[in-house]
């Protein structure tokens, strides 16, 4: 069995992203779905507009996302902002899971 091997900077943007995943969870549940949402899409934004080559730019965004985080990450911070197009860009990916045989529940 063949291990995928990730670069350094690999790891350290998917612990940041683990570490959003986990504050979701110290949030209100009625904000919950939110911070979810604002954080799928920004790596996700992220991610499809910057080449896996492009060091710099990838070190400058897990800087910005690591200072954003951090403010969210305090107790008093209860609720986010959703953009109509964060909400957009949610119902396309679940349609395109639901038309997708792999996500198909019998």
């Amino acid at each position: 069995m063949s291990t995928l091997r990730r670069s350094g900077l690999q790891k350290d943007v998917l612990s940041i992203y683990r570490r959003a995943l986990r504050m979701v969870k110290m949030k209100p549940p009625s904000t919950q779905n939110k911070f979810s949402l604002y954080i799928r899409y920004t790596f996700r934004s992220n991610a499809s507009s910057v080449s896996p080559r492009d060091v710099s730019a990838i070190e400058h965004l897990m800087r910005k996302g690591k200072r954003q985080l951090e403010m969210y990450e305090h107790p008093s911070v209860k609720d986010c902002w959703v953009s109509e197009e964060m909400r957009n860009w949610e119902k396309h990916q679940a349609s395109k899971h639901k038309s997708d045989p792999q996500f198909e529940v019998n």
